[in-house]
């Protein structure tokens, strides 16, 4: 099997368009860069500001938004909502990892064990106990054992690899993204190794990842405006120029079709792009109305068949998907 890299330009643009469905629903507190929201089990969202220092919950039958404000400095960077609804809140600015009562706002803050350790970025969840973390300017990937608070982090080998987007494959592993190089990271869960893979391009540099079922990992090349592929089992590269000539990939997604969605944030107006692996073709390609400015993280809502990002013109955003 021919496993070197393999590029697909120009970019691969279906000849019909099929467009989503977008919809903004403007942030009540203004310049507070509302981002990376997540789905509650009972299906409202959640969002951090993280210029506003607050953790806020919209409502989508009734559009009301309502919020918590956090310590000030916080920088909350991320939320992700537990299974219990418990909310986990990456306090990038000051070093700690909040867990939070969603009716009472009442938070355990769980400080970085390491002085060193200051900015937790991106948050996931495991399958058990853990919680997966990356620490940017860290240079760290951390967990955090929810029974007990505890922290363990792992070095990134490289100087200012800068660690920034995470993902599980369906072993419970996490990979990264090592923005400040043109690499992803793998962490076996269970020793905790960690393993370098360079990308194809020494120009590239990746923000966001997904992974589709068959463990596919998918990113965004941030510099040189790629889609690109990695096969765990086979080690082959693929990647696709993206439609935008300035492209700027940076949020990215897999819906329940295991089709990729990206926003590329480099066009005057961002667009909000879904991409075919099995056709290999950009099959859809919408402006954000707002302009979006960037989107930086997505979500896949599976009961509404939906994305769910926040913008930095201070929305919050839903694409339905077709």
């Amino acid at each position: 099997m021919d496993t070197s890299p393999r590029a697909v330009e120009p970019a691969p643009v279906a000849a019909v368009n099929i467009p989503v469905d977008i919809t903004e629903w403007p942030v009540p507190w203004e310049s507070s860069r509302p981002r990376d929201p997540d789905v509650a089990p009972n299906g409202t969202i959640w969002l951090v500001g993280q210029g506003g220092d607050y953790v806020a919950h919209f409502d989508p039958d009734t559009e009301e938004f309502s919020k918590f404000d956090l310590p000030p400095g916080t920088g909350p960077h991320t939320v992700v909502v537990d299974r219990d609804a418990s909310l986990w809140i990456a306090g990038n600015r000051q070093a700690y990892i909040g867990k939070m009562n969603p009716n009472s706002g009442e938070m355990v803050r769980y400080t970085m064990p390491d002085d060193a350790v200051k900015d937790p970025h991106t948050m996931v969840f495991d399958s058990g106990a853990y919680l997966w973390f990356t620490a940017q300017w860290s240079n760290v990937i951390g967990r955090l054992d929810k029974r007990n608070g505890s922290i363990e982090t792992i070095d990134v080998p490289i100087d200012r690899a800068r660690p920034y987007g995470i993902k599980l494959d369906s072993a419970g592993n996490p990979w990264i993204a090592l923005l400040g190089t043109n690499a992803l990271a793998r962490v076996d869960a269970k020793t905790l190794e960690l393993e370098v893979i360079r990308t194809p391009r020494e120009a590239s540099r990746l923000r966001r990842l997904a992974i589709t079922s068959d463990d596919r990992v998918w990113y965004t090349d941030y510099s040189e405006g790629w889609l690109g592929s990695y096969d765990p089992a086979t080690g082959a590269f693929v990647e696709y120029r993206n439609p935008s000539e300035q492209s700027g990939p940076y949020a990215i997604e897999v819906d329940a079709q295991d089709r990729v969605w990206q926003v590329e944030t480099h066009p005057d107006v961002d667009q909000f792009v879904g991409f075919d692996p099995e056709s290999e073709t950009f099959f859809s390609i919408t402006p954000i109305p707002s302009g979006a400015g960037a989107v930086r993280h997505m979500v896949f809502d599976p009961e509404r068949n939906a994305i769910w990002f926040g913008t930095d013109t201070n929305n919050l955003g839903q694409a339905i998907l077709p």
